[in-house]
Formats: C-alpha cells, structure tokens, sequence
C-alpha cells in the first residue's frame, strides 16, 4: 500500500484524499507538523500544497529532499501561479497539479512518481549488488570486476561481463561451448568461435590475482569454471 503524507489545510480536499483508492494517507493540516509527521509515517510520497499556515510547501520541500534524498514530492499549486511551479521545481519537486484537480488526475501522478522511485532504487540496488568470486567481487550491472584486497577495479565490455556471468552461474560445473556462444553471440559460427578462445583468454587474465579461480578447457565440449 502506497502511503502518502498529504499536506493541506482544506479539510474537506483531505478527506476526500485520505478515503480515496488503497492509499495510506497521513494529512498535516499546518507546516510546523510536517517533519515530526515525515519520521514518524516514513512516506513513499509527499503532496504538499504550497500555501500552508506557519511554513510553507517549498521549505518543507527543501528540508525533505535532504532528508530522503530519492523520495517523490508532488505539489500542489492554484491554477494561475506559474511561478508556483517553477520554484516547486527548483526545491526539488518532481510533478505538480493545479487546483482544482480531478481525483482520478492525482491518484495518476501519485501512482506514476512512487512507480518510478521504486524502479529507480531497485536499479540502484542491483547495480550495487557485488557476486562475490574467490577475491573479486563482480558487479554485472556495472561491468566491474574488484579485487578486494588491492580495491583495484576493471571496466569489463558488454561481452566479457555476459560470458563472465554465465561461468559463474555454472560456478564448479562445466557449460558446453556452444551454449556459451548462442547466449553471448547468437551464433556458433567459426569466427565467432575464434572469439570466444580471446575472452577466455582475457577473463583468466583479468583473474589470475587469485590462483584457486581456474577456467579449465574441457576439449570439445566447453569450460569448466572453478572459483571459491
């Protein structure tokens, strides 16, 4: 369920809000209780309207996005101040809607800036996310290979990353030569054969810091990967 801290200080514009869809909402009526109200609810999303009694939806904007960085911020502007928008923007802002609004507008905003905060932190972790090779660690998404003793890192190609990922998801088991070349070619033609010989090459190469990790050439069927 989507929580959304909703600040506003028309009561009857919030409590359509808050009973509206499968949404979570938290409502602040005043800015001097939006940050209390921000660490306690933890939202996915904030809406804030930007004229509000005692602080206004830009400083809240601007003390929020140092506090969480990646969250979605979604204001709040009557129809005719376009600066509204423009500063919006400037504090960090990621979408606006203009008063008046239709429900089913919002819930489209709301549900569209959540969805690509979402997908952008889950990129963030996965391209995070080290697989850890006897002592290198891996990073497929970053094309990195780290030794972690020397923290020295090596940018791999796009084909060297994808036949690395393959030996290591048959880490300690041989993969035939063929399935090598239809997954990382798409073809197992002579010259792309040829290639594949210089990859491996290269791969025992990049990893010969760590005398236990071994490519072994299993002759007419394919590689043998071993790795701690």
């Amino acid at each position: 369920m989507t929580k959304i801290l909703y600040v506003e200080d028309e009561p009857f514009l919030g409590r359509i809000v808050r009973e509206s869809r499968n949404f979570s909402v938290c409502m602040v009526a005043d800015g001097a209780g939006v940050m209390a109200a921000f660490g306690q609810f933890q939202p996915d999303i904030c809406v804030l309207d930007v004229m509000l009694p005692h602080r206004d939806g830009f400083s809240l904007a601007e003390e929020i996005r140092r506090r969480a960085p990646g969250l979605p911020i979604l204001f709040l502007t009557a129809k005719d101040q376009t600066e509204d928008v423009l500063r919006g923007f400037a504090v960090g802002g990621n979408d606006y809607v203009r008063k008046p609004f239709s429900m089913e507008e919002l819930i489209v905003r709301v549900n569209n800036l959540v969805a690509l905060a979402r997908g952008k932190a889950e990129a963030a972790r996965s391209a995070s996310d080290a697989v850890a090779i006897g002592q290198y660690d891996f990073f497929p998404l970053k094309y990195e290979l780290r030794h972690k003793t020397s923290d020295t890192a090596r940018k791999l190609s796009a084909r060297e990353a994808d036949l690395l990922k393959i030996l290591v998801g048959h880490r300690n088991f041989t993969v035939a030569r063929k399935d090598i070349l239809l997954q990382v070619w798409g073809d197992d033609n002579f010259f792309n054969s040829r290639n594949l010989d210089v990859y491996i090459a290269k791969l025992r190469d990049y990893l010969r810091q760590d005398p236990a990790i071994e490519i072994i050439t299993i002759k007419g069927v394919g590689y043998h990967f071993v790795a701690g």
